[in-house]
């Protein structure tokens, strides 16, 4: 891997949530005030934020491929701090997690029953309890996510 270079550029990812909240409540009053702080920020390429109905939002900030992304991740947290203020209240105290990310997965694993004996709730629940843990047990393994599919009957477990 030392032989080859970085091809993918560095992201990390800034998650929250504001209970109660919806989308475009979150865009004024969390994903406004974040991404005005985050704007210029050393070495960026861009951001994007995905606010939901769920009280959610993601804030993806990108980075050029030849910086490091520890260094990108302390300057995305003190940007955070500094936007911190105008956030509101229930933002901060629920607080806000950031976490590296290669932007896009590396290996993806289907989970299927066969004769469709199992639904996809219960291929779900399996790959929680019994393949996730083990997974993250796995040198390099960062992140998992399970996708349900209810029509096709299978899940997908996709790793950064």
């Amino acid at each position: 891997m030392a032989q080859f270079p970085e091809i993918v550029p560095p992201q990390i990812i800034v998650n929250t949530t504001y209970t109660g909240a919806d989308a475009v409540t979150i865009e004024q009053s969390v994903a406004t005030p974040l991404e005005q702080q985050m704007s210029g920020v050393d070495n960026m390429l861009y951001m994007q934020s995905t606010n939901a109905n769920d009280g959610t939002m993601t804030l993806t900030v990108t980075f050029d491929i030849d910086t490091n992304p520890n260094i990108d991740q302390v300057n995305v947290q003190n940007r955070v701090s500094q936007a911190q203020p105008n956030l509101p209240a229930d933002v901060n105290q629920f607080g806000l997690n950031m976490r590296k990310s290669t932007g896009i997965p590396t290996m993806a694993i289907a989970i299927y029953s066969p004769h469709q004996t199992h639904d996809s709730l219960f291929l779900a629940n399996y790959a929680n309890i019994n393949i996730n843990d083990a997974l993250y047990r796995v040198p390099g393994v960062r992140r998992g996510s399970s996708l349900r599919r209810q029509r096709l009957r299978y899940a997908h477990l996709g790793q950064t």
